[in-house]
């Protein structure tokens, strides 16, 4: 297949991450060949080495960029003084983001299997400094006695697996709209972590 007239790499590295990004998320990593992210896009499967170095490079890069970009996010909110304002907001923040992006947050979760050792190791310390933003949260309300949680980093975890699950079902279409959601699991997070 020839390369598609008019593509340039300001264009085409943003359609191949793309490509790939849906065709992972549908099939999975191991199912997607390099030269089917090239059908995808239009060009040759050895063009897309000139984007990539391999496949392994080409999953990295699109959870990096996922959780990079969630980070500068979540650092770029506000930070109220009161725990239980902080905690609803990082839970409506975290719906927010993640239910306009259900590829990449399958990805992000479901693909770790199939990193390198070197590259899990820097996504997970990326997801590791998202989850302290929420253990900090966590442990000024159990400081501050509005929160009562044994185990600070389970509940991080915990709450933070609860809150992603919402792309797996949420739709637009659906009974409730996403601030109606956001709202509800914002309301059963600060219910949960609670001081009774």
């Amino acid at each position: 297949m020839a390369r598609t007239a008019g593509s340039h790499a300001e264009t085409t590295g943003p359609r191949v991450r793309a490509a790939a990004q849906r065709l992972i998320a549908r099939h999975g990593y191991a199912a997607v060949s390099m030269r089917q992210i090239a059908a995808e896009v239009g060009v040759q499967a050895g063009a897309l080495y000139l984007y990539t170095p391999d496949k392994q490079t080409l999953l990295f890069d699109l959870m990096r960029l996922h959780m990079e970009e969630l980070l500068a996010a979540c650092e770029a909110l506000p930070e109220p003084c009161d725990p239980r304002a902080a905690l609803a907001q990082f839970a409506r923040f975290h719906i927010g983001y993640h239910i306009d992006r259900p590829e990449a947050v399958f990805i992000a979760y479901m693909e770790l299997r199939n990193l390198s050792p070197e590259n899990f190791a820097v996504i997970e310390g990326l997801r590791r400094r998202y989850e302290e933003r929420l253990e900090a949260i966590l442990k000024a309300g159990t400081a501050a006695g509005v929160f009562a949680l044994p185990d600070l980093r389970l509940a991080t975890r915990a709450i933070i697996a609860m809150l992603t699950g919402v792309t797996h079902w949420f739709r637009d279409m659906g009974p409730m709209g996403r601030d109606e959601v956001a709202d509800q699991y914002a309301e059963m997070v600060l219910k949960t972590a609670s001081a009774r």
